[in-house]
């Protein structure tokens, strides 16, 4: 088990300190905390990778329109050939 580069003898460390320094009774609470932060982090990371991917494809239609707009005014009834026959 890997967490952020902290390994499980690194994280028994980390709450056996937590635990001496705030007590049995504020180690929930402060739990609690940490995961709903942890929580509202990740829900913020995937809303901007949404609205990035979002614009990008935005972007990308709107890069199409453009070239086909710019093809079809190309393409003007004088420059079109006749065919012979």
């Amino acid at each position: 088990m890997n967490v952020f580069g902290i390994g499980l003898p690194e994280m028994a460390l980390i709450l056996v300190i937590a635990l001496l320094v705030f007590g049995p009774k504020k180690l929930p609470e402060i739990g609690r905390s940490l995961g709903k932060a942890l929580r509202g982090f990740q829900e913020a990371s995937r809303e901007f990778e949404s609205e990035f991917k979002r614009e990008a494809q935005n972007l990308e239609e709107s890069v199409k329109m453009q070239a086909r707009l710019e093809e079809s005014e190309g393409q003007s009834p004088e420059r079109t050939p006749t065919p012979k026959g």
